[in-house]
C-alpha cells in the first residue's frame, strides 16, 4: 500500500467520525454549519476511501489528493467559523468548494481515459 492510500484510509475515517460526530451535534440545535460539516465529510469519506482501496492512476490519485484537500479546507472554515467566529481564510470555503468539484472532475477524466471494457 503505498504512502498516498494510508494517508487517505487515515483520512477517510476521521472524515467519516467527524461527520458523524457533527451530524450528532447538529441534530441537538440549529447550525447550518454542522449540518453542512456532516454533509460533506459523510459524502467525501467513502469516496476516499475507495479511491484509497481501488485507485491505481494517476488521475484517480490526483482526484483524492483535489477531494481530501477540498473537503479539510472546506469542512476547517465551516468549523472555525462554528466555534471561533471567524474563516479559515478569505474564500476558505469557495476555494474548498471549487477544489471538491476539481476533484470529482478527475474522477469523469479518469473514467473517460480508462482502458478496457467492461467484464462480464
Amino acid at each position: 500500500m503505498t504512502l498516498l492510500s494510508r494517508m487517505l484510509l487515515l483520512l477517510a475515517g476521521v472524515l467519516g467520525a467527524a461527520g458523524v460526530a457533527a451530524a450528532a451535534a447538529a441534530s441537538h440545535g440549529e447550525s447550518r454549519n454542522l449540518s453542512a460539516i456532516a454533509t460533506i465529510f459523510l459524502a467525501h469519506a467513502p469516496v476516499l476511501l475507495v479511491l484509497a482501496l481501488h485507485g491505481r492512476s494517476r488521475l484517480l490519485g490526483a482526484a483524492a489528493v483535489a477531494l481530501a484537500a477540498g473537503t479539510l479546507v472546506f469542512g476547517s472554515d465551516l468549523a472555525l467559523r462554528q466555534w471561533m467566529g471567524h474563516a479559515l481564510f478569505p474564500a476558505a470555503a469557495p476555494l474548498g468548494g471549487v477544489t471538491m468539484m476539481l476533484g470529482w472532475l478527475l474522477i469523469v477524466v479518469a473514467g473517460v481515459a480508462a482502458k478496457g471494457g467492461a467484464s462480464t
